[in-house]
């Protein structure tokens, strides 16, 4: 083996960035399609309990309105929308359009507050309605 270190630059790793918002949005659009496929599959279960009778939906449903249960909802909701809205903002990057570093970081910080803020206002309606 050679002792002569390679004129090569070295490839950039994770500590030669800083980290920024819209490193945070894609990990966290990652994580969240991820979740959907667990979420989904939930939803899938509560289908179906309710297709195969009283005593299945009623065990399902005693599930989903357990607190552990609500829970689980309230993050598949938030990863639901927080995802729709991160692929909201790929598909205005896809136009060519707020790919500025200031615009970008006001999309990431966006696409959090929209994806909370639905969220929470989803959960009033459930609540109230």
């Amino acid at each position: 083996m050679s002792e002569i270190k390679s004129a090569r630059p070295l490839s950039p790793h994770l500590t030669v960035y800083r980290f920024r918002p819209t490193m945070a949005m894609s990990i966290l659009h990652r994580i969240t399609g991820g979740a959907l496929y667990v979420g989904t599959a939930l939803v899938v279960w509560w289908l179906i309990a309710a297709a195969s009778g009283p005593v299945a939906f009623s065990y399902a449903s005693g599930f989903f309105g357990s607190i552990l249960g609500r829970l689980i909802l309230f993050g598949y909701s938030w990863a639901l929308l927080h995802h729709m809205a991160g692929g909201i903002r790929h598909l205005v990057w896809d136009t060519g359009r707020g790919l500025e570093k200031e615009t970008s970081t006001k999309f990431a910080i966006g696409t959090l507050v929209a994806s909370l803020a639905g969220t929470v206002l989803l959960w009033l309606a459930v609540i109230v309605f």
